[in-house]
Formats: C-alpha cells, sequence, structure tokens
C-alpha cells in the first residue's frame, strides 16, 4: 500500500492545491491527507493564508509641482474560501498590487499641493485601499490596511520648507520680544512719570511745611517782642540762615569753590529771592 499511496502535510497557516490529471479537484486543508497518484492526483502547490505585507515606492508630482516619493505599505492575505482563485488566476500577486497601488497614488497626488498632500494622508491611504478592495478581491484576496508611512519631498525642497519655517518662526520672535520691549518702555515711563509726580507732590508739601514754620516762627516772636512786624522777623531768619549757610560752607573740607556776593546789600538781595520764593510756594 505505501507504494499505492501517497501522504502529504499541509502546514497551520497554509493550504494545498490538489489537481487530478492536471485539472483542479479541491483545497487541502491543513493536516495529513493521502493522493493516490495512480489516480492522476497530485499537489500544484500551496498557499499561504498568513498577512502579508508590500511596501510600494512610489514617485509623482504634486499641483505644485513638486516631485514626491510615496511610501505605501500595503497588508493583504488569501482568502481560505477563494483559494483556487488566489492560486490560478495571478501570476505574480506583489507586481498586480503595485500596478494598483501606482495607478491610484499617481491619479490622487497631483490634485493636491505638497502641504495638503501631507494633510490628507489618510484620503490617499483610503482611496489606495478601496481600489485594492474592489480589484483583489475577484482574485480571492483580501486587503487589510493600506498605510501611506512617508511622503518625501526632493532634499532641496525639504530644506527650502525648513527655511521657511525657520523664516516664519523668527518673525515670531521677534514680534514677540519687540512686544516685550514695548512693554517694558512702557511700563518704565509710567514708572518715571509716577515717580516725578511722587516727587513733586514731595517738594510741594516741603515747601509748604517751610513756610507753615517760618509763619509759625514769625507769628511767636511778633507775640514775645513787641514792637518787631513780620517783615523784620523774616529778614532776621533769612539773615540766619545766610550766615549758617556760609557756616557750613567754610566748614566743609571737600566742598569746591563757591563764589557768593557778601556784603549787606547781597544779603538784603538773598532774602528777597527767598521771600519772594515762598510767598509763591505759599500760593501754590
Amino acid at each position: 500500500m505505501g507504494n499505492l499511496l501517497c501522504c502529504v502535510q499541509v502546514d497551520q497557516s497554509t493550504v494545498a492545491i490538489k489537481e487530478r490529471f492536471g485539472k483542479f479537484e479541491e483545497v487541502l486543508e491543513p493536516g495529513c491527507h493521502c493522493l493516490p497518484w495512480f489516480l492522476g492526483c497530485q499537489l500544484s502547490g500551496y498557499l499561504s493564508l498568513r498577512l502579508q505585507q508590500l511596501d510600494v515606492r512610489c514617485e509623482t508630482k504634486t499641483k505644485d509641482n513638486v516631485f514626491v516619493n510615496v511610501v505605501a505599505s500595503i497588508q493583504y492575505r488569501a482568502l481560505a474560501g477563494k483559494a483556487s482563485d488566489a492560486f490560478y488566476k495571478l501570476s505574480n500577486t506583489r507586481t498586480q498590487i503595485q500596478a494598483y497601488v501606482f495607478d491610484v497614488i499617481r491619479a490622487s497626488v497631483p490634485k493636491l499641493n505638497l502641504d495638503d498632500a501631507f494633510e490628507q494622508k489618510n484620503e490617499i491611504a483610503k482611496a489606495v485601499e478601496d481600489e485594492l478592495e474592489k480589484a483583489m478581491s475577484a482574485y480571492g484576496y483580501e486587503i487589510v490596511q493600506t498605510l501611506i508611512v512617508d511622503i518625501e519631498p526632493d532634499e532641496h525642497v525639504k530644506r527650502a520648507m525648513n527655511e521657511i519655517n525657520a523664516a516664519a518662526r523668527m518673525r515670531v520672535a521677534a514680534n514677540e520680544k519687540a512686544e516685550a520691549e514695548k512693554i517694558l518702555q512702557i511700563k518704565r515711563a509710567e514708572g518715571e512719570a509716577e515717580s516725578k509726580y511722587l516727587s513733586g507732590l514731595g517738594i510741594a508739601r516741603q515747601r509748604q511745611a517751610i513756610v507753615d514754620g517760618l509763619r509759625d516762627s514769625v507769628l511767636g516772636f511778633s507775640v514775645n517782642v513787641p514792637g518787631t512786624t513780620a517783615k523784620d522777623v523774616m529778614d532776621m531768619v533769612l539773615v540766619t540762615q545766610y550766615f549758617d549757610t556760609m557756616k557750613e560752607i567754610g566748614a566743609a573740607s571737600k566742598s569746591s569753590a563757591v563764589f557768593i556776593p557778601h556784603g549787606p546789600g547781597a544779603v538784603r538781595d538773598v532774602a528777597t529771592q527767598i521771600r519772594d520764593g515762598l510767598l509763591q510756594a505759599s500760593q501754590q
């Protein structure tokens, strides 16, 4: 019986094509099968049911005349129920799939600009998958997934795109820096204005305090010394301050040379100028 019968083994995830006298008879499932060769039975070949992947690299042109290389990854497998179609109808499955991928990509990408092609990768992949599914189902194959894994423009185009992006980012950075400097200058000016305003208030209050103090001194002196007028008291106070100032200037060891007119007439002029200034301050 061993000479009359032939046993064959079919591995898991694989089917075998059985023929009788050159004509397809059945698909053998995984396991052990007997083929009586004397009855004309033989194995024509094996067909894998495993998921396979084909990477297709296609060069095409975008709408804005940029040549790009589009890399599509096709995942497919033979259907067990249509194993005979998958085995007999196609002589080179990978070449057939590649031809369909080329056709769809070269029909889709030229309708898009380069930036749109990057943004619409999923739409391109869906178009390729739909076309392959419609075409390959007639041959016993299922398209499981189609991915556009890369869109690669020319090196010079990529460099130009990077330079454009860098220039745009530098422009934004320059605008942000200018805005920051503007805000800093505004805040500095506001601070200076507030400082000057407060300084003016301080000077005005200082002058008012001096005027109030002198007024109180004059009134007190006039009350305690009968016969003196406010002008006499003011002249005496100013002359006293004048001589105190001269004393301070002379006593200071590191003071620079200061030329001040000195004499009875000069003292009178200084008193007049100080009095006028105090009166103006009191009016304000």
